[in-house]
């Protein structure tokens, strides 16, 4: 074995400090992390040097130099790539990568556009200090490797893992149960560090993973007692049959949000036809409506129409639960004569489609193919949506009737891209080009589905529908909060204002019905599928659902988030404060007087804290669901 000095300064402390300190700028500069105390300020200045050292540590084994220097630049490369993936990923979502979705790699195409549009030129500094340990590990080896005896090495492994049990610990005080009720990623890299994050949720991946093979049905009648008890799913409201055997035409209004409804930019109006609609004596228009996806976005929101249960907190339901089986609206309504469709302009295979689609029982999917798409109509991510729900009227002529069709429209889209000659109205002038390009897109939209009602009622189809229209998700991130805050003239948009920026519109529009209103009531995307078979007067006698009917008055009262954050008739609670819905103030926990009778209380109960438990209960059985595949399990046909 060759000799060789060892160095003042060895090349594996030179990295993890360089790397350590370029962690903590990027979480402090490219993230928006939120930090109540100098506690969690230290947490997040030492987790990077902690993992970094943990990792590089490794090298000290390596007895030949040239094996330990190779170690110590590709590892170094390696957590370099990992954190400007996560930095370019996080300009659009306000969110960490996890690993189901590295198993989505057939969305890249698609999403290849939208991608270039989030990398800086100075995104090229991330790598610096990877480029210089490079250097320095080719070059200077001899000078910077370490020749450790055996001592050496397991003292420096054994101080790797002192300071990484000294960094949870810290963390578990800071966050009680942080691993246990890790809804929220960013509590996780907050606490314990980009790269030791990813290392657990491999570990929770692996986990997830083997539920389905040790799943037997044994977990079922708990979820059963659960929803009995809590969610109300089996009272109908006075809607029920309001739409009987009518048509169900579903637009699912790709990236809009409630905040665009009723409000004017540069004096112009965004949304005219909507705003009209929602006057019109036919439409219902429900005003605190919740998007509730996670990371798989418009799969989500469909995820959640079809089946009343919530899409994973890590990746998209349709790519890695896809073979699933399941008990979707569209399987239950063809139950009743229904025929079902999907019309998107888009590939198949993008987050699955194709494959899901069968899961969940529809009949037919007009995707990319079934489109003429030239340079002229289409922009950003295809098809523009004028000349999609335009090609569209003949299909849906084509389907036996009644029918389920939902339309997926594509031109609203980030980064909003619109032609010059397809916008009638001027963008938003802020320093986000994302706000500011989104209200010419949003304006073409509303006037794609004005269109589209005309095509209806000279289609004869009109009359015999059912048209429902929803935000599916949001389109505006929280790292546009400055513009948005500009726009909403806010001094700030606080974490309260965030959850609310969460709200979609709703339109239901029953032609003829005459009975039309605003409703305010607290709703989401898990209430759909009840909603829909009430108004097509459809009962089930068996299924497994999260939501309630939107005319219902006996509901559960909040609507949960995939986060773990909620929305409920009083309070809103997320990043850990509980507010007053009315008034967006944060509901203080007051001290309480110690007495005999209370000495081991030392403060009233949380308000959100009984609401709180049950939506991570709501969250938890809903994942064990689709985790272990346990409709599989159930015989939705035999009757209680």
């Amino acid at each position: 074995m060759t000799k060789y000095k060892r160095p003042v300064m060895p090349l594996y402390i030179i990295a993890a400090l360089l790397f350590g300190l370029k962690t903590y700028i990027v979480y402090r500069f490219m993230f928006s992390i939120e930090l109540d105390n100098i506690m969690q300020e230290f947490i997040l200045l030492i987790n990077p040097f902690v993992s970094a050292f943990l990792i590089l540590a490794i090298s000290v084994w390596f007895n030949k130099t040239s094996r330990q220097m190779k170690f110590i630049r590709y590892a170094t490369f390696i957590a370099s790539f990992v954190i400007f993936a996560n930095v370019v990923f996080y300009r659009q979502f306000t969110d960490f990568i996890t690993i189901p979705q590295l198993f989505m790699g057939s969305n890249m195409s698609d999403l290849s556009s939208s991608i270039l549009t989030l990398i800086k030129p100075f995104d090229i500094l991330l790598f610096a200090d990877a480029a210089l340990i490079w250097y320095l590990s080719k070059k200077q080896e001899d000078k910077l490797a370490v020749d450790y005896q055996k001592s050496g090495k397991l003292f420096a492994l054994a101080l790797s893992m002192a300071l990484l049990a000294g960094n949870f610990f810290l963390a578990e005080m800071e966050r009680p149960q942080l691993f246990t009720r890790a809804f929220d990623r960013e509590y996780l890299v907050k606490n314990i560090g980009l790269l030791n994050y990813h290392v657990y949720d491999l570990v929770v991946h692996s986990k997830t993973e083997s539920q389905r093979v040790f799943a037997d049905g044994n977990e079922l009648p708990e979820i059963q007692e659960f929803i009995e008890e809590n969610v109300h799913v089996d009272e109908n409201s006075d809607m029920f049959g309001a739409a009987e055997g009518k048509n169900v035409i579903f637009i699912n209004a790709e990236s809009l949000q409630e905040f665009v409804i009723g409000n004017e930019v540069n004096g112009e109006e965004v949304t005219p036809f909507l705003n009209r609609l929602i006057d019109d004596e036919d439409t219902y228009y429900f005003d605190n409506f919740y998007e509730q996806t996670g990371q798989g976005n418009t799969s989500d929101s469909e995820f959640l129409v079809e089946n009343s249960l919530y899409p994973l907190s890590r990746g998209a339901v349709f790519f890695t639960h896809g073979g699933n089986a399941y008990h979707a609206l569209p399987e239950i309504i063809k139950e009743e004569g229904y025929t079902s469709a999907v019309l998107h302009a888009n590939n198949k295979s993008f987050w699955n489609r194709d494959g899901m689609y069968q899961s969940l029982g529809i009949d037919h999917f007009y995707g990319e193919e079934a489109y003429e798409v030239t340079e002229e109509n289409s922009i950003g991510w295809g098809l523009m949506d004028k000349p999609f729900f335009e090609q569209s009227i003949k299909y849906l002529q084509s389907l036996e009737q009644p029918f389920y069709a939902k339309f997926i429209t594509l031109t609203n889209h980030f980064p909003f891209e619109m032609k010059e000659e397809e916008r009638t109205i001027d963008p938003y002038d802020s320093n986000s080009n994302t706000l500011n390009n989104f209200f010419p897109a949003v304006r073409y939209m509303d006037e794609a589905i004005e269109d589209f009602f005309a095509q209806l009622k000279e289609s004869g189809l009109y009359e015999d529908s059912v048209i429902i229209i929803m935000g599916d998700h949001i389109g505006i991130s929280a790292n546009h909060n400055k513009a948005m805050s500009m726009y909403l003239d806010k001094e700030q948009i606080t974490p309260y204002d965030q959850v609310q920026l969460q709200r979609v519109p709703l339109f239901i529009h029953i032609p003829g019905d005459g009975n039309g209103e605003t409703i305010s009531e607290v709703t989401g995307q898990i209430d759909m599928k009840p909603t829909i078979l009430n108004l097509l007067g459809i009962e089930v006698e068996k299924d497994i659902i999260f939501g309630n009917d939107v005319f219902s008055e006996d509901r559960k009262g909040y609507i949960a988030l995939r986060n773990g954050d909620f929305i409920s008739d009083d309070y809103v609670s997320t990043m850990g404060i509980c507010y007053n819905r009315a008034t967006g103030e944060p509901i203080e926990v007051k001290p309480v007087e110690t007495t005999e009778e209370n000495e081991n209380q030392t403060s009233n109960e949380d308000a959100c804290a009984p609401i709180q438990e049950k939506v991570e209960t709501e969250l938890l059985y809903s994942d064990n669901l689709i985790y272990g595949d346990l409709f599989r399990f159930v015989d939705f046909k035999q009757e209680d």
